[in-house]
């Protein structure tokens, strides 16, 4: 398997066509993983704002207050306001607002950037990255005529370990997890629990090209790669009501409050 960096991309800005800039930078081929970063998706599409545009409320004020005293660091209420506007649900309020996007992404801030963003303050997540990427590989289709998979990618931190890692936001083309249950291991075992997210291992094998920095490399293609005889799954965020984790923040919210 070969992982490299698409060069040559430029600033991407509101209305640019992400698809055709990739087609004229990258030579793709049939069965390749074209891994594109949140950001220039969330750019074409204009997702691009300015702090003055929002108006804390009382909760944005209180929770900007409340990190403030917890983390002795200064909190922006109108970025807490961002923040909620974003999600669906807000499982933290502090030391860190930690949030679930609208298309089920649990993250801390709600994925908003503040680097990298020209022209904007802040740089919101897609609002549908699996409904982008799919756009994006129907246009690979017709403009280069080669059958690719497309990742929309993030990063990400992570519980208990420090730094971040890729992951993916939405994808088209290939199932987000390959089931290894039901088949066996070396000593004949039967795997029971082992479903891997491979969406996530190919964003951040992806993320190993592409940087973190001012490289301007928002976009790699994973090559060779061979998803094997495999059930598949397009799930990847868990149950609600299977989430013991999500069900545990509620649990210690509602006690500090």
């Amino acid at each position: 398997m070969e992982v490299f960096a698409v060069e040559g991309l430029p600033e991407v800005r509101p209305g640019d066509d992400v698809t055709k800039l990739l087609v004229e930078q990258a030579d793709l081929r049939d069965g390749d993983v074209v891994c594109v970063a949140s950001t220039i998706v969330s750019k074409a599409d204009g997702r691009g704002r300015s702090l003055s545009s929002y108006e804390p409320s009382e909760r944005a004020e209180r929770i900007a207050a409340t990190i403030e005293d917890i983390a002795d660091e200064e909190k922006d209420s109108r970025m807490a306001q961002a923040i909620l506007d974003e999600c669906e649900e807000v499982l933290v309020e502090a030391p860190f607002i930690l949030g679930v996007t609208r298309f089920g992404h649990i993250t801390v801030n709600a994925g908003i950037d503040r680097s990298n963003v020209p022209g904007a303050d802040l740089l919101l997540l897609p609002e549908d990255p699996t409904a982008d990427a799919e756009a994006i590989r129907d246009g690979i289709r017709e403009r280069a005529g080669v059958e690719v998979s497309v990742i929309v990618t993030d990063t990400s931190g992570r519980p208990f370990r420090l730094g971040q890692r890729g992951v993916a936001l939405g994808w088209a083309g290939l199932p987000a997890s390959r089931d290894w249950r039901g088949e066996h291991d070396r000593d004949g075992r039967e795997l029971e629990a082992t479903v891997q997210a491979v969406v996530d291992e190919l964003a951040a094998a992806a993320n190993l090209v592409t940087g973190e920095g001012d490289g301007g490399t928002p976009a790699a293609v994973v090559r060779d790669f061979d998803f094997g005889d495999h059930a598949g799954s397009d799930q990847l965020y868990r149950d609600e009501e299977k989430d013991v984790v999500r069900q545990a923040l509620r649990e210690w919210s509602h006690v500090r409050d």
